[in-house]
């Protein structure tokens, strides 16, 4: 590697310097491991790139692009039903702006922190980079559980979140949406609130009901955008989704819609799953029994334990910690859609996805696969999509809603799917060119690492020390 002359002493090549924000990050930022890790994958990406870019080492790009902007941490006191008061903490974590407004989700679960919002903001710089559109990197949420909360329950902790998160967020600044568990029902509790302090109707939030503002297809769309970039690797060999056996994890909005996807294009999708374990129907899912989910998830919101109860041939597999692995990862298929949360697939469950004949994992869910997974899935030359890559779709969607919502309009059903669509072959396009500009043909974590990296490092050095 070539040797490169900076002002920043103890800097010379682009390994040591990379190394070095490793350790950094690493010192400023301890006991996030989910950060790191997101963090040591875009750096070893990187290390084909600053080779050719020494000006990113000389502007420190990677110090800046490690380290939020802003970060918000806030006290969100409510009532329950009872009357007893009750505090969680609230975060927004605004990492980047170079390309746009920040732009990312809002997710209540007892697991939320500090750490792991960081580590989702930074995947949304890149995944916001990729979707073509112009907008930046954030993160929020709080460590609420909506699980077992009334309406009104529910209602008055995001009245007290949202009279803190109004402060710091706008359509032309930070515009936040849903994730695990935020959806339509916390979205519009938090809309209300925040016309009701700032006294504006705004885009400030993405996922809104379709009657006063909400763009159709914004449910189906990380769902449907995972498989459209399924559909475009498996295209790159010159195959398709028609027939294939697929395992879907989660039983949420992702991988409701990551089924019916599946169905419209002729695969035939096995399993479901939640925390207490996952179901697996060896006749395949079909838009009934799909329906039948949905309604069970979303309406009744309960288990889907339950589904074996409804159809007899269905298999439950519980949740078995001590196995080291997750038996929904250990069934014979072709095709994988990890859809429920981070690190989900570990070194042993790509062992097993890959042993079973898997060849294509496209990510619904956000980092869902570990570092050792991803290595075992590039040796095997299995088709992989990352999240950052493959779950674009939902945060693609959400800028359409931003579209419209700014240009007072609401495109059809089939305008939005198509730009979706597009989206996700121009996604899949960017990453599949930067691997091979690169020299690594076919590794499409580098691909969409380094092509949303380049479109946000370029904009940094054009807007200077900021």
């Amino acid at each position: 590697m070539s040797v490169v002359t900076t002002s920043q002493p103890g800097i010379k090549t682009p390994g040591n310097y990379i190394n070095d924000v490793m350790t950094l990050v690493k010192t400023k930022n301890p006991a996030e491991p989910e950060f790191h890790q997101a963090v040591q994958e875009v750096m070893e990406s990187l290390r084909l790139v600053l080779d050719r870019h020494p000006e990113y080492i000389s502007a420190r790009i990677l110090e800046r692009i490690t380290e939020p902007e802003r970060v918000f941490m806030f006290r969100v006191p409510w009532f329950d039903d009872q009357g007893n008061i009750q505090i969680n903490r609230g975060f927004r974590i605004q990492m980047n702006s170079a390309i746009g407004p920040y732009k990312g989700g809002l997710r209540f679960h007892p697991s939320v922190n500090l750490g792991i919002l960081k580590f989702l903001a930074f995947e949304q710089v890149f995944k916001n980079s990729l979707t073509t559109l112009p907008m930046g990197g954030g993160k929020g949420g709080s460590d609420f559980d909506p699980k077992g909360k009334s309406d009104n329950e529910v209602m008055r902790f995001c009245q007290s979140f949202m009279t803190e998160l109004c402060r710091h967020i706008g359509p032309d600044t930070d515009v936040p949406a849903g994730d695990i568990g935020v959806g339509g029902r916390e979205i519009g509790f938090m809309f209300g609130q925040y016309k009701r302090i700032r006294n504006e109707f705004t885009g400030v939030l993405t996922g809104k009901g379709l009657n006063w503002g909400g763009s159709l297809i914004r449910p189906e769309a990380t769902g449907y955008g995972c498989v459209y970039f399924a559909a475009e690797m498996l295209k790159s060999r010159k195959d398709s989704l028609d027939g294939k056996l697929c395992l879907v994890s989660g039983s949420g909005n992702v991988s409701q819609y990551t089924v019916e996807k599946l169905l419209d294009l002729g695969a035939k999708p096995l399993t479901f799953s939640d925390s207490d374990g996952a179901v697996y129907d060896p006749d395949g899912i079909t838009r009934e029994k799909l329906a039948w989910v949905m309604e069970l998830k979303n309406a009744k919101r309960g288990r889907i334990r339950e589904y074996t109860d409804q159809f007899k041939k269905a298999i439950f597999m519980p949740t078995d910690l001590k196995l080291g692995y997750n038996p929904l990862w250990n069934v014979k298929a072709d095709c994988a859609f990890p859809s429920a949360t981070q690190n989900e697939i570990n070194a042993k469950d790509a062992t097993n996805l890959i042993n079973n004949g898997v060849t294509v994992v496209a990510e619904g869910a956000n980092m869902p696969s570990t570092l050792e997974a991803t290595k075992l899935f590039l040796e095997a030359k299995v088709l992989y999509g990352p999240a950052k890559a493959a779950n674009a779709g939902g945060v693609a969607t959400s800028g359409l809603e931003m579209s419209q919502n700014s240009a007072r309009l609401s495109w059809t059903r089939e305008e939005v799917d198509d730009r979706l669509h597009k989206i996700m072959i121009a996604i899949h396009k960017t990453c599949f060119e930067t691997a091979e500009t690169y020299g690594t043909p076919g590794n499409l974590v580098n691909g969409a690492n380094i092509g949303g990296f380049l479109k946000v490092a370029n904009a940094m050095l054009d807007q200077g020390l900021v």
